[in-house]
């Protein structure tokens, strides 16, 4: 199986990035003899931004691709069997620096480091490529640092890029970088993903792959844990049918604690891991021993990190409840119109059927509007209780 095999309904995309693994030996080899070819550079740009909707599979295309580039394989960029493939793949390759933050910001010390990173010859001898996933996650001044190295990369630098939109980044970046888009996968074809490599029943595999909005991530999660397609139907029908003032503040708060403990179970494991593994680097592992004073500030940092860390967790929570109910009054707004369009939630037909029969499109498009407007505020850092309040009494009954 090649590497392209795990990227899901992006045939365009693949179709790119073949050819520019391609052009990259040739440009190697083209290099190496002193000799110039100005199409094999436009094929294989030493920057790439690939955009795509959340659940896309952005991350594992720029993986695949990054793979692709190391490739032993004499006929075939990609093959996902020779040992570069696999180490690539695995994350163990020297050669390719994979750049993930769970914090809200990547930090300038962290672009910093990978300026003087992207310098160095590769330890192969073929590519070093350096992707960075959640490329937004930036503030003006880190991005101006990152613009640098893009100017003026060196000769067997590749950079990756990722995000949502090309918006997301500078335009001054978005202009050096050659851009790959990658679509919606279909309800089909993920669930035929999960059929064939989680071993889904196809039943429940094709209502993950709806019920997720093709986010591969997502109906993976669904598939697996019945109990967490329970909370979802329960937040929906709950979020749906609320009447009172009080009862949307009340649910508002509700959906608030839920998401906060949910931030903390998927961190405290790791926050514990992560402190213990700075102790004993600084000597100071045995139960009950103090750090030092001169040592504290370190500890203190990774705390302030944790915390970051689990704010993020916490938005990520909330967003995917927006999402739900995004599609939710989708389906609300198609049986209105009459579009000829398949519902996202069958599970929850008889309740989206009352409710288009008791309200008007226009009171659904105004739900559909303070949905999104929830989800601007927390992008924009608003405080969570408040922003699930206001939208929470638009959505009321």
């Amino acid at each position: 199986m090649s590497v392209w095999d795990q990227i899901v309904g992006q045939k365009a995309a693949v179709k790119i990035f073949e050819t520019a693994a391609h052009s990259a030996r040739a440009l190697r080899q083209a290099n190496e003899d002193r000799t110039e070819d100005s199409a094999l550079t436009r094929q294989m740009s030493h920057a790439w931004l690939v955009t795509g909707p959340p659940g896309a599979g952005r991350s594992v295309a720029a993986l695949a691709f990054a793979a692709a580039l190391q490739c032993e394989d004499p006929q075939t960029p990609g093959c996902g069997q020779c040992p570069e493939c696999k180490r690539v793949l695995k994350g163990t390759h020297p050669d390719v620096k994979v750049v993930t933050t769970e914090r809200l910001i990547i930090k300038i010390e962290e672009i910093s480091s990978l300026v003087t990173l992207a310098q160095q010859a590769p330890a192969g001898g073929k590519w070093r490529v350096i992707l960075m996933e959640d490329a937004d996650r930036m503030v003006e001044r880190t991005s101006n640092l990152l613009l640098k190295a893009i100017e003026e990369p060196p000769p067997r630098t590749v950079w990756l890029l990722c995000t949502t939109q090309p918006g997301d980044v500078l335009p001054t970046i978005r202009s050096r970088c050659r851009h790959v888009s990658l679509v919606t996968p279909s309800v089909e074809e993920v669930a035929q993903l999960l059929i064939e490599r989680q071993g889904i029943a196809p039943e429940t595999a094709r209502q993950a792959a709806a019920l997720s909005q093709s986010h591969i991530g997502v109906a993976k999660s669904l598939a697996r844990d019945p109990e967490e397609l329970e909370r979802r139907r329960k937040i929906l029908l709950s979020a749906t049918t609320t009447s009172s003032v009080g009862e949307a503040a009340l649910l508002a708060q509700k959906l608030v604690e839920a998401a906060k403990a949910d931030a903390s179970k998927r961190a405290e494991e790791k926050d514990q891991q992560e402190l213990a593994q700075l102790r004993r680097s600084l000597g100071y592992d045995q139960e009950g021993s103090r750090l030092p004073p001169a040592l504290k500030a370190q500890e203190t940092a990774l705390k302030a990190d944790q915390k970051r860390r689990a704010t993020r967790y916490l938005r990520d929570s909330l967003d995917r409840v927006l999402l739900n109910l995004l599609g939710f009054y989708r389906d609300v707004y198609l049986l209105q119109s009459g579009a000829q369009v398949p519902l996202i939630n069958l599970d929850l037909q008889d309740t989206i059927t009352q409710l288009a029969q008791g309200s008007s499109p226009e009171r659904t498009v105004q739900r559909l509007d303070a949905i999104r407007a929830a989800r601007r505020r927390l992008a924009a850092n608003v405080t969570p209780l408040l922003t699930m309040e206001a939208m929470m009494m638009d959505l009321r009954q």
